[in-house]
């Protein structure tokens, strides 16, 4: 075997060994499909050598390519190589031969799934059904569903009368889309996962309403014999002062006992610089906001997806993570709630973007 192979039992003493490691599954997205066997950042093989720096900063991190058994993975190693990676190797047999060792333990991060149950678990999160929430309508009961996907998977479709608000924006924009303290609000995704953490984010903020979760979303809805919307048919708008006020006072109760260091951005700078950690700096703000104006070498990463794949996003295992918002900073506590409970090392940049803080944005 070459010295740009690695053996499985060799790559299986470094995802154990707490050093930082990047794994990527080359595979082309529609044979990956949701997620990775390894929790493995999808990078597919001709868009390697243009991207990796977005994914891996840090040129001497150890990084391992798995691919479908192809040896695809042993090509792009030189190619790397001569690109200035010195540390990058290819899974001997990739996912095949992966799957085969019969290696069934997560070996980074916690499946989605897991994670949202084992929440639901812990705090015994409302659940509403299909059929219940079709029999409140019917019943002219004040009900509201919050889809909390990224706008695009709303646009192509969701339960009817479901209003869009991605799961990082939820405390922020809660008060601009219920109307009332005894409006009924149902958060809804395609299955489980961001349902249930965006249920039990609104209901550890102390809103005043009563809050749970869709079953399986649009899954169940069309199990049910049911149509469901396209369209960008009810979206969140820009917070009104009411909306950040309610999220400046719930979202000290999401955060109460959580330990979240905040640091300034020269901090970032210097940590985005270190040549011997991987930081990423991540803007959890909206698409559109980040498109504005941005911190120079921080990436768009809408807050609700790291919610649920933040392994998409965060290749390097045992780097730092800092959260990036406004001022007001809901976003970022929101996610960093959760990811520090999934064992990332997490910190807050708070940014006055409309401050004219020109030579600190791009």
């Amino acid at each position: 075997m070459g010295t740009k192979v690695l053996s499985i039992d060799t790559f299986r003493g470094w995802l154990a060994d707490g050093e930082e490691l990047a794994v990527l599954d080359i595979r082309d997205p529609s044979v990956v499909g949701y997620a990775s066997p390894l929790f493995a950042t999808n990078l597919p093989t001709e868009r390697v050598l243009s991207e990796i720096g977005r994914f891996i900063p840090r040129h001497v991190v150890r990084t391992v390519l798995v691919d479908g058994g192809d040896s695809s993975g042993e090509r792009l190693v030189e190619e790397l190589k001569a690109a200035g990676r010195p540390n990058v190797f290819a899974l001997a047999g990739g996912i095949p031969a992966w799957t085969a060792s019969g290696e069934d333990l997560p070996t980074f991060d916690i499946p989605g799934v897991d994670f949202s149950v084992a929440i639901k678990n812990e705090k015994n999160t409302p659940v509403t059904s299909v059929e219940e929430l079709k029999a409140l309508r019917e019943a002219g009961e004040g009900v509201v569903v919050i889809d909390t996907r990224t706008v695009p998977e709303f646009a192509r479709d969701h339960v009817p009368g479901a209003i869009s608000v991605p799961g990082a924006e939820l405390v922020l924009r809660f008060k601009d889309v219920v109307p009332s303290e005894s409006t009924k609000v149902v958060v809804s995704c395609a299955g489980l996962p961001r349902a249930i953490l965006g249920a039990q984010t609104l209901i550890d903020a102390k809103v005043p309403n009563p809050v749970s979760y869709l079953h399986d979303g649009t899954k169940a809805w069309t199990q049910a014999g049911w149509q469901l919307e396209t369209g960008k048919t009810r979206t969140y708008g820009a917070a009104t002062k009411v909306a950040r006020e309610f999220a400046r006072e719930h979202i000290e109760a999401l955060g109460k006992g959580d330990n979240l260091p905040t640091i300034d951005i020269a901090t970032a700078r210097q940590w985005a610089t270190d040549p011997d950690r991987t930081t990423y700096l991540l803007d959890v703000r909206t698409p559109e906001e980040f498109a504005e104006g941005h911190l120079d070498g921080s990436l768009s990463s809408e807050g609700g997806q790291l919610l649920g794949v933040a392994y998409r996003t965060i290749a390097v295992r045992g780097a730092r993570v800092v959260l990036i918002d406004d001022l007001l900073g809901v976003r970022a506590r929101t996610v960093a709630h959760w990811l520090q409970r999934r064992g990332y090392e997490i910190a807050i940049l708070l940014v006055a973007f409309d401050a004219g803080q020109l030579s600190d944005v791009a």
